[in-house]
């Protein structure tokens, strides 16, 4: 009986790396974990019994006051003091003079020296307010002149609302029982030529017939006289009328 060998080529690099595998996992093995028993760290902590006391500082003693006694002033002892009378000395005199420059060297010195500028604030005077007579007077006249045209022009506006209360009161029919103290105002507005634009009562008299009385009345006296001229008829625009019953 023969026997053949047969050689097989894979078998030599698997047995190689298996080899390999192995070494590497007792490698990870070995170095991976710690052999070394080490022993688990503890904390110490130190109890106390009782605090230490508190170091106390003892004041300082206190000193005595001392009395201090008055020190009686020694005795003056009266001694005549006689003036020293000091005698002029001529070399002090000498000194104490004082020497004036030379005429020629004041001179030179003026001469060197620039002379001080004087600065004289030279302020306008104040202006002299004439009066002009003759504008006061004609200021005076014009002043005097309006309150003439106003007077003139009241008693105008008096004379024809005097007019329109006489010919408005003609106008009315009085209801019967009407109160004695019963008046009524109105707020007449006219247009130019004295045609009423409305008439408003604005106080009640207590007695709406005679209010109604009143009313109709302002309404039927239209036109209401106004002053020929039309440059008055802005004292006209609105009239403020009351009308009492007749007593």
């Amino acid at each position: 009986m023969n026997a053949t060998l047969t050689y097989e080529p894979f078998k030599l690099p698997a047995g190689i790396l298996a080899l390999a595998v192995h070494l590497a996992f007792f490698a990870l093995l070995y170095f991976g974990f710690s052999w070394q028993n080490i022993p688990p760290e503890t904390m110490s902590v130190d109890l106390w019994q009782s605090l230490p006391e508190p170091v106390t500082i003892p004041p300082e003693p206190v000193k005595p006051l001392e009395i201090i006694k008055p020190t009686q002033p020694p005795a003056q002892i009266e001694s005549i003091v006689k003036p020293d009378i000091a005698l002029p000395d001529k070399k002090k005199k000498n000194e104490a003079k004082v020497t004036a420059p030379k005429k020629t060297e004041v001179e030179a010195i003026d001469d060197d020296k620039p002379l001080p500028k004087i600065i004289v604030d030279a302020k306008p005077a104040a202006p002299v307010v004439e009066v002009d007579q003759q504008a006061l007077q004609a200021a005076r006249e014009r002043q005097e002149k309006i309150a003439a045209e106003n007077v003139a022009t009241k008693r105008v506006v008096d004379e024809y609302i005097a007019k329109i209360s006489v010919k408005i009161r003609s106008n009315i029919v009085e209801p019967p029982n009407v109160p004695k103290k019963a008046r009524a105002e109105f707020l007449v507005t006219l247009l130019p030529g004295g045609v009423v634009l409305n008439a408003k009562l604005v106080k009640f008299s207590g007695d709406t017939t005679y209010d109604a009385a009143v009313e109709r009345a302002i309404l039927k006296s239209q036109p209401l006289p106004l002053p020929p001229d039309v440059a008055m008829f802005k004292n006209f625009r609105e009239l403020k009328l009351g009308f009492e019953p007749e007593k």
